[in-house]
């Protein structure tokens, strides 16, 4: 005797890779808003009080660079040779270039101070005084730079919000991608603030750049809702339910996009941070593109959809057509139960109308032979409480 097989359970991971899965994005909006708000409140609150740590490029200070055969002791030996040297406050920041190269670097100092410090790393390098090299960074150059970088942000996000309107026809896909775009710049500040890396300007190239990633999802996913959206006034489903629809049919797509392209960025990140002791730009680079991308990645199918299908279904035509979608639903639901309840009541026995009656009798006829088929019956009186049953008399009979 054989036994029919279970069917084996299909993991969730095996769900999502081959793409039968269904989660309920869109419905669940007020989750995803509630995470989104948390993470956006810890991320302001960490900018506001412990503050984003700026590079030189941007306070301005005095940078030594001295050449030197580097080693894993590199960095804390000039940082202490540069702490040691009697200047109090230096703020020093230690980074080697290549593996011939040291850089210190300090607030602005004054003539003296230059001289002391100078002399400390000449001494820890072993090399002369002047084979130091000294620079100083103003302000005022950080402060170009920082307006260059607000400007040019100012800028991409005009020309985002027009873009999007232009090609999609519809305004609140720019106002959506927008709002994903400011949640993922807000979000990678507050981490920078929170780990406590250097913003310099490989960081704003980094930020300018995870725009641009985030903006690619966000828009592969509106492409979607678009088309799932065609003509929704004869179709079955709210726009809701269309573009929760889409979001699940670019749901894989977007992960493996993800995920490759964060694979190689993680890579200059562990190589900035173990490698370079979390020091120059490629921890900076690293860490504002990795966050970036993930951020841009959830933005994208969290946010800017579940807010494109809210104020959508303000509209009056979508209310008018979630409206008569509910009432077909409703005269469906009834006609369901009418259904039911008669079924039950047969399977229960109860008895049902039975057909009108035309007003004539239905005798019973019994069989005959041929001979008297043709004959009259005669009516016999029925019993008290029963029906009147038809005879026939023989021809013989009659001639008797």
């Amino acid at each position: 005797m054989t036994t029919n097989p279970q069917p084996r359970r299909q993991t969730f991971a095996h769900r999502l890779y081959t793409g039968d899965f269904e989660f309920e994005f869109v419905n669940n909006r007020n989750r995803w808003y509630t995470i989104s708000a948390i993470v956006l409140l810890i991320s302001v609150l960490a900018i506001a009080f412990r503050g984003l740590n700026l590079s030189i490029e941007f306070e301005g200070g005095s940078v030594f660079q001295a050449p030197v055969q580097v080693s894993s002791s590199t960095i804390d030996d000039f940082a202490r040779a540069a702490a040691d040297s009697g200047v109090p406050d230096l703020g020093v920041q230690v980074n080697t270039i290549g593996d011939q190269s040291v850089r210190v670097q300090t607030r602005s100092l004054e003539t003296a101070e230059v001289t002391q410090v100078r002399q400390a790393i000449a001494e820890q390098a072993g090399i002369a005084h002047d084979d130091v090299a000294y620079s100083l960074v103003g302000p005022s150059w950080g402060q170009q730079i920082t307006q260059q970088a607000l400007i040019a942000l100012v800028v991409f996000l005009v020309l985002v919000g027009l873009l999007i309107a232009v090609y999609f026809r519809e305004w609140k896909m720019s106002v959506t991608a927008l709002i994903a775009l400011l949640h993922d710049l807000i979000v990678t500040l507050g981490l920078y603030a929170l780990v406590g890396f250097t913003v310099s300007p490989a960081t704003m190239i980094a930020l300018l750049t995870i725009l641009g990633y985030s903006l690619y999802d966000t828009v592969v996913v509106f492409d979607m809702v678009r088309v799932q959206t065609r003509d929704m006034k004869n179709q079955s489903r709210t726009y809701s339910q269309a573009a929760n629809a889409a979001i699940n049919q670019v749901l894989v797509r977007s992960i493996n996009t993800t995920i490759i392209a964060v694979l190689p960025v993680l890579a200059i990140l562990v190589a900035g941070v173990m490698v370079l002791g979390g020091e120059g730009p490629l921890a900076d680079l690293g860490l504002a593109m990795l966050i970036g991308m993930i951020s841009g990645a959830y933005s994208s199918i969290f946010l800017a959809t579940p807010m494109l299908a809210q104020m959508r279904e303000r509209e009056p035509e979508m209310r008018t057509h979630r409206a008569s979608l509910e009432k077909g639903s409703r005269k469906t639901r009834a006609k369901v139960t009418a259904v039911a309840t008669t079924s039950e009541v047969s399977a229960a026995g109860m008895p049902t109308v039975a057909a009108p009656s035309t007003g004539v009798l239905d005798y019973a006829q019994p069989e005959a032979d041929d001979a008297s088929v043709d004959e009259p019956t005669t009516m016999m009186p029925p019993p008290s409480g029963q029906r009147v049953q038809p005879t026939k008399s023989t021809r013989s009979a009659r001639k008797k």
